[in-house]
């Protein structure tokens, strides 16, 4: 298997520069700056600020949202989380291309997981996440929902590395060592995620219908 992140991607540098990358957390934005060449906007922490962040968004720019996240279930620590759909209370995104992301992410050697992930306004406990395992998610954040109806067609794609799980919760002696490796990984990513958004974003332009002819 190759080490993580050092697949050779179509696109480069220059199609990547036209990406912004939204990174919720201090900790998640320092290990995305200088990774790749996609601009990278802080958001902040909680669905309130990151809402308030959004609608100062660019109007034409890919958007991609990175950072750490919870997993839900069986899902492990250390896991790449690609959403195929982010929910919360007020309702849900999807996000087709998810699958596409994940093969390329496995291609450059991470472990990638695709399912539905849930935004909530708090810190989940044992109980509410055994809960939420039996809707389908496979991990939970407290951002990616609002940041998400915010971009609009803009977003491409939700990429989430697990910390804590089910069965070792973020209030655990280990939780800093994961979340160090977490972040690297993270890092590792932002090349391959920057990429493929790029190239989804001039794939969709491309498809756009161009204007009606009126003269007819």
């Amino acid at each position: 298997m190759a080490r993580p992140g050092s697949a050779a991607l179509g696109g480069g540098e220059r199609a990547a520069s036209g990406v912004r990358l939204c990174a919720p957390l201090r900790c998640e934005a320092l290990a995305l700056r200088g990774a790749s060449s996609a601009r990278v906007l802080r958001t902040g922490f909680g669905p309130r600020r990151s809402a308030l962040a959004g609608a100062r968004l660019g109007e034409h720019e890919p958007l991609a949202v990175a950072g750490l996240a919870g997993g839900v279930g069986a899902t492990a620590g250390g896991v790449v989380v690609v959403a195929d759909e982010v929910r919360d209370e007020a309702g849900s995104v999807r996000l087709p291309g998810a699958r596409t992301l994940a093969d390329r992410l496995r291609a450059a050697g991470f472990a990638v997981l695709v399912g539905p992930i849930i935004s909530v306004d708090h810190v989940v406990g044992r109980p509410e996440r055994a809960a939420l395992a039996t809707t389908g998610v496979v991990a939970v954040d407290m951002e990616s929902a609002a940041l998400a109806r915010a971009a609009d067609r803009r977003l491409r794609a939700v990429v989430r590395v697990v910390v804590d799980t089910a069965q070792t919760p973020l209030v655990h002696v280990r939780t800093p060592g994961r979340a160090v490796r977490a972040l690297l990984r993270l890092r590792r990513l932002a090349p391959v995620l920057a990429d493929w958004a790029a190239e989804d974003g001039s794939a969709r332009r491309r498809c756009r219908p161009g204007p009606r002819d009126q003269s007819r």
